[in-house]
């Protein structure tokens, strides 16, 4: 492979991978594959594109209104997967602070996201 073509695909993966972990989820439901499975640690999975983007959606309207400050979030680039390491400061409209841990690591085929494992923890409410 072409190490230009190499590195465009990690960048590629990289961003799409770091916009579902920055609930930015209309950029990255357009790469995921339609039999996706979305693993939250503790729960059950969820399978299938129309599963994910409902979890999805449910996490946007969750979110409306509260403030969302990713005080880190760092990244690791496999060949086929991209491991998000995140830190997130949640504040609501009455100034409820929550901080969130997590890490998701995502496996891709063909430029598309085939499994999300995500590990969460709410550090301070």
């Amino acid at each position: 492979m072409n190490p230009t073509t190499e590195l465009t695909t990690d960048l590629m993966t990289e961003k799409i991978a770091c916009a579902f972990s920055s609930h930015r989820f209309e950029v990255a439901l357009p790469h995921l594959a339609d039999d996706v499975v979305w693993t939250l640690v503790g729960s059950d999975p969820l399978i299938g594109l129309k599963a994910v983007k409902k979890a999805c959606e449910r996490t946007v309207a969750e979110l409306a209104g509260v403030t969302t400050e990713f005080q880190r979030q760092r990244t690791v680039v496999g060949e086929d997967s991209v491991a998000v390491d995140s830190l997130a400061r949640y504040t609501d409209a009455a100034g409820g602070v929550s901080v969130v841990a997590s890490c998701d690591v995502y496996d891709f085929d063909g430029g598309r996201i085939t499994e999300i494992v995500s590990y969460n923890i709410e550090i301070l409410r």
